[in-house]
């Protein structure tokens, strides 16, 4: 699968080419901010300047409210700018069918999900499709995948993609000959559900590891040095779902000391501990990429500088040692947030496609 990765970009043997810095815009989405408002005209020069510095590529769902529309927005402002080409910039969105229609979900429906999305963004083909399922016991998903198959060869789709999926079910997915490239799942230095076992195995079987919440909601940050978990506020729909996870790994008292240990090893780089915290996981075997927030232009330096940093053997160890003394939530990557009376699960949202 692999024809030439190096410390910015992937490129696969079919010639697509994707930066290892991903930019996110999950906080874009109408459903994500419990405070403020968003800037849209900013987040969009945010775009602008990302895309001048060599992360090119976006990721976005179906269901993140709004957000295939603004990346529409920007791919007309760069088509106005002249001498565009569809590979000047890569999205990557979701398939994500309504919990409660995926008994429904059949050929039809998918492709008007995807079209819906090729409309949305004005792109001629999805440059990555991440398929995600709520519920494995629901009969229809490998059908559906099947289906995502046949949208591929019809030339609306380049890439198939999980996201979400366990090591059980994307071993599935292998089985019955989906040609995969990566599965998009939540790793942290709070959550390292995915080291147990989905690493490995994507490592071995060509899949690459795209990664989110590295930073936690923006929890990984020098503003929440000295805290106290009394005063916390949460801001963003982000920031209810990462506590959660701080609290059943390192606590409150091991978040502070671990951002004071990231904030050594940044000040020794003349870096942010942001940019520390998500080179430790890019660096990880099986990871392919990352993806950080840019719902604004604020960020933009700061999310530029990680391909460039190298940390040290030392440093890298002395992340690993200081989190492997604490626990991780349990079991595979996403299964608590699928598990019936989880409180992971039950601050999800899986009713957001309105198809």
């Amino acid at each position: 699968m692999i024809d030439r990765i190096d410390a910015a970009r992937i490129t696969l043997d079919n010639g697509y080419s994707f930066s290892r810095v991903i930019n996110g815009c999950w906080q874009l989405s109408a459903e994500h901010c419990l405070q403020g408002r968003l800037d849209i005209d900013d987040a969009i020069h945010a775009f602008h300047m990302l895309k001048e510095r060599g992360l090119t590529t976006f990721d976005c769902a179906d269901i993140y409210t709004g957000v295939e529309e603004i990346l529409g927005r920007f791919v007309s402002e760069l088509k106005a700018m002249g001498g565009y080409s569809h590979d000047d910039i890569q999205i990557h969105t979701k398939f994500v069918p309504d919990l409660n229609l995926l008994d429904q979900v059949n050929f039809a429906y998918t492709e008007k999900v995807v079209d819906r999305s090729l409309m949305r963004m004005g792109r001629d083909c999805l440059d990555l499709v991440q398929f995600h399922w709520w519920d494995y016991e629901v009969p229809g998903m490998m059908e559906t995948a099947f289906d995502l198959v046949k949208l591929q060869q019809k030339g609306k789709i380049r890439n198939i993609a999980m996201c979400n999926y366990d090591t059980p079910h994307l071993k599935q997915m292998l089985d019955a000959g989906i040609n995969i490239v990566s599965n998009q799942t939540q790793y942290s230095l709070f959550d390292r559900r995915p080291e147990r076992a989905l690493l490995q195995f994507s490592r071995e079987n060509d899949v690459y590891c795209f990664c989110y919440g590295t930073l936690s909601g923006g929890l990984l940050a020098e503003r929440w040095i000295g805290a106290k978990q009394a005063d916390f506020v949460p801001e963003t729909r982000s920031h209810v779902k990462y506590l959660q996870i701080v609290e059943d790994s390192l606590g409150w008292d091991g978040f502070q000391k671990l951002l004071l240990l990231l904030k050594d090893i940044a000040d020794a780089h003349g870096v942010s501990i942001s940019n520390v915290a998500a080179k430790y996981i890019l660096n990880q075997p099986g990871v392919g990429a990352i993806m950080l927030g840019c719902r604004n232009s604020r960020h933009v330096e700061d999310n530029a500088r990680v391909a460039a940093l190298q940390l040290t053997d030392a440093e890298m160890d002395a992340i690993r040692g200081f989190v492997s003394a604490y626990p991780t939530p349990e079991g595979e990557p996403f299964t608590l947030e699928r598990t019936p009376g989880s409180r992971y699960r039950n601050i999800m949202k899986m009713n957001l496609n309105k198809a």
